[in-house]
């Protein structure tokens, strides 16, 4: 199982990258680190300067078909960034397209809403997003996690770093039925 990681340069939550990443490697899985920029990504706790984490491939220079799912770690800069790229929001549609499970935790499901992929899908996120999901065709709920299988695409979307036990057990039983070539 590749899983792709899509994060910006600078502001990723750094519990909901690192977290869900050695979820993906204990359970066999090969966690692969995407950016808009090579070299590292710069994490954060909250508002605060945390590690960095080298950079495994760019958006452009790799492609949907070379991953089995997608996980957005969130941040409050890190999707807002992702959103204003156009081959990150492009890279994030593809697997839509693709009809590969995508999970999405906290602030990242502004990239989702970016990329017009959210209509008639029921998720959750960090409360403060309510509005711009429903304003995109989605619903949100406040839940710990949602698993929404209202397409080809299942996509699984949790509140914030308290949920993150729920969120990688949910996504983790979705990744798991993908098939692998």
């Amino acid at each position: 199982m590749n899983v792709a990681f899509l994060v910006a340069p600078e502001g990723v939550e750094q519990v909901e990258l690192t977290d869900p990443w050695q979820a993906v490697k204990e359970a066999g899985g090969t966690p692969v680190l995407v950016s808009t920029d090579s070299g590292t990504v710069r994490a954060f706790h909250h508002l605060d300067r945390a590690d960095t984490f080298p950079v495994d491939k760019v958006v452009g220079g790799t492609g949907v078909s070379e991953y089995d799912a997608l996980v957005l770690p969130g941040g409050v800069a890190n999707p807002d960034a992702l959103r204003l790229d156009e081959r990150a929001v492009a890279f994030v549609r593809g697997f839509f397209d693709a009809g590969k499970p995508v999970a999405a935790i906290c602030h990242a499901p502004w990239t989702l809403v970016e990329a017009d992929v959210v209509r008639g899908r029921t998720l959750t996120s960090w409360p403060s997003l309510r509005t711009d999901i429903r304003n995109a065709g989605g619903k949100w709920v406040d839940e710990p996690v949602k698993v929404c299988t209202a397409g080809p695409t299942t996509l699984v979307t949790s509140r914030k770093p308290d949920d993150l036990k729920a969120f990688r057990e949910a996504f983790l039983a979705v990744f798991r039925r993908v098939p692998h070539p």
